[in-house]
């Protein structure tokens, strides 16, 4: 399906999304339980409230016509079919665990698929209010200026900057790093890997490890429209609805990528 994309969804999708943080934050900002999940990952009131705002927005504020697939909705057994059209995917609090820790590193991702691809993705940080977004039109980041655009940096000749993830870096994401030139290692939770290499500020983040399409779309979205790209470990693009909707191992790499 050829998806029209107007500029009005994206001011939706970013108001929608700090809707969402102010959820969050009002959980982050007081004495809330934290509860673990079947696959023994965290969930907080602020995961729940976040996702049943933005279920109901995008339905109400956007179209009713695409499936939605939340995290929280799909960890109760509730995804819905999404068959071979456009779908929406949202992880409500991406980085639970750096919420609970409170470092303030942790995301609100939404995402549209449209033929296995994220076509439109929004990024919002609510511990800091910036938000990113990636779209047919383009790349932008608000940090707190208005949107802005950003782009991905052609690699630099004296050697890359790598993310990796604060909560989840294994000695195999060590190994495939000496594949390259790396200056220096830098770490980031949640979708916030993929948006700092959107900026240009780093330009590899690889993910050997176990992630679900949620924690990867909107971030992906947002490097895409910048000029980068995320594949599979043999160079094929990461794409979205599988069985499960479980991602495998990964690399998301800026300009220019090998």
């Amino acid at each position: 399906m050829i998806l029209n994309i107007p500029l009005s969804m994206l001011d939706s999708l970013h108001l929608m999304a700090v809707r969402a943080g102010k959820e969050i934050m009002e959980v982050y900002n007081s004495d809330f339980e934290v509860e673990v999940k079947d696959d023994s990952s965290p969930v907080t009131a602020a995961d729940r409230r976040a996702e049943t705002l933005i279920t109901q927005a995008i339905k109400d504020e956007i179209t009713a016509d695409f499936p939605i697939v939340g995290e929280e909705a799909f960890s109760d057994g509730n995804a819905p079919a999404i068959g071979d059209g456009p779908f929406w995917l949202i992880d409500p609090l991406d980085g639970t665990k750096e919420f609970v820790k409170k470092t303030g590193e942790f995301t609100v991702n939404i995402a549209l698929i449209n033929l296995g691809l994220p076509v439109v993705g929004v990024v919002h940080t609510p511990a800091t209010g910036h938000v990113y977004m990636g779209s047919p039109h383009g790349a932008f980041a608000d940090l707190g200026d208005g949107p802005k655009p950003i782009s991905c940096r052609p690699w630099p000749p004296g050697g890359l900057t790598a993310m990796v993830s604060k909560s989840h870096k294994t000695p195999e994401t060590d190994e495939f790093l000496k594949d390259y030139d790396i200056r220096e290692e830098t770490s980031a939770g949640s979708s916030l890997k993929f948006c700092v290499i959107a900026r240009g500020i780093a330009d590899i983040y690889p993910r050997l490890g176990r992630t679900m399409e949620w924690d990867t779309a909107a971030g992906h979205a947002v490097l895409h429209a910048a000029g980068g790209a995320v594949t599979d470990l043999d160079g094929k693009p990461l794409t979205y609805g599988k069985p499960g909707f479980e991602n495998p191992h990964f690399v998301a790499k800026g300009k220019q990528h090998a």
